[in-house]
């Protein structure tokens, strides 16, 4: 009888190492809200809105410890909406999809990933990226994710960070056609964050290319953090403008207040300069569940036409609206993670 308890014992410690040696995660968000957007020629519109703090999704995220320091990991993420449970993205995973090691010398990860100049200003953006102030509204050159890509990161060394990320174009005798590179240097230390990225992004055809460098900062005062970023785009066709954003988060409490300000400043001839003005606040119900509510107003400048979106998108007057003209939106709704 001991012979057997102890047997049972063994085989359940073997069990247990093996157990923690490999996991896998199944997470997700699901987000939904009332939102308001004027400034269509035709006029308002109400609608419910999908994803309007976070894009929702589902996802698996997996890591294997195969020894010595090295482990293989995974993440497969799908984007839907949830106001009519369509697909998003194009694809079954098309948020993230990728595979790759990491150990002592670093991580190498392949697949469809989110870009480096993506992170490092969602990474400073008080409305991470979401909401109605997203910087996206007005970012809107930056590349989200990019396709048949290889990174590459360093290892962290005092708080430094390098990275490097290429994206394959793939196309039949053209090894310039619609591929990108990105470098990255990153300080994450403390109450201080610092990062410098830049992305090039072949067109179609290899012929031109968008190039993008972006300058993202932030400071945790504890009572505040304050956020700072500046980005150039630019590319030989009709691109060339600098955008800066300000921005500021307030946590006391169960409650969150988010603000921001960003500056277009379009040098090309249309001049079409943009701004916009952005608050927002969150009241956490628990860890995972919380309300949020935010405004935002976008001025536009001679051709400039942009307009206030969220987490999920562009506004939906985008395409009813003349040129030169205001764009607010408004937002109230509900966000649980998973």
């Amino acid at each position: 009888m001991k012979k057997s308890l102890l047997a049972l014992a063994v085989l359940g410690a073997f069990a247990g190492v093996a157990s923690a040696q490999s996991s896998v995660t199944i997470y997700g968000i699901a987000d939904a809200g009332l939102s308001r957007e004027t400034g269509a020629t035709s006029g308002s519109i109400v609608k419910l809105a999908t994803g309007v703090q976070s894009g929702n999704r589902l996802g698996f995220r997996g890591t294997e410890d195969l020894g010595g320091g090295l482990k293989a990991n995974f993440q497969l993420e799908s984007g839907f909406n949830l106001d009519d449970g369509a697909s998003r993205q194009g694809a079954l995973f098309g948020r993230q999809a990728w595979v790759g090691l990491n150990g002592g010398f670093g991580a190498v990860s392949m697949g469809r990933q989110y870009s480096l100049v993506f992170l490092a200003l969602d990474t400073v953006d008080p409305f991470d990226y979401g909401l109605t102030g997203a910087i996206s509204n007005l970012v809107v050159d930056a590349p989200f994710r990019i396709n048949n890509s290889i990174k590459y990161s360093s290892p962290t060394v005092g708080g430094f960070t390098g990275e490097a990320m290429y994206g394959f174009g793939e196309v039949p005798g053209n090894n310039s056609a619609s591929r990108q590179y990105e470098l990255a240097a990153k300080y994450a230390k403390g109450p201080v964050f610092v990062q410098l990225a830049h992305n090039n992004a072949q067109n179609v055809t290899g012929t031109d290319a968008l190039k993008i460098t972006a300058l993202a900062a932030s400071y945790d005062f504890g009572v505040a953090k304050a956020a700072f970023s500046y980005n150039v785009n630019k590319n030989a066709a009709t691109i060339d403008s600098a955008d800066v954003m300000v921005g500021v988060t307030v946590p006391f409490g169960a409650s969150t207040i988010l603000a921001s300000y960003i500056r277009k400043n379009d040098k090309t001839a249309a001049n079409a300069d943009a701004s916009q003005a952005a608050i927002g606040y969150t009241y956490a119900l628990s860890k995972r569940t919380n309300l949020y509510t935010s405004y935002s107003r976008i001025s536009n400048k001679n051709s400039a036409k942009y307009t206030v979106g969220d987490a999920s998108g562009g506004g939906a007057l985008a395409a009813d609206r003349l040129p030169g003209t205001a764009s607010t939106g408004f937002a109230v709704g509900v966000r649980h993670r998973f």
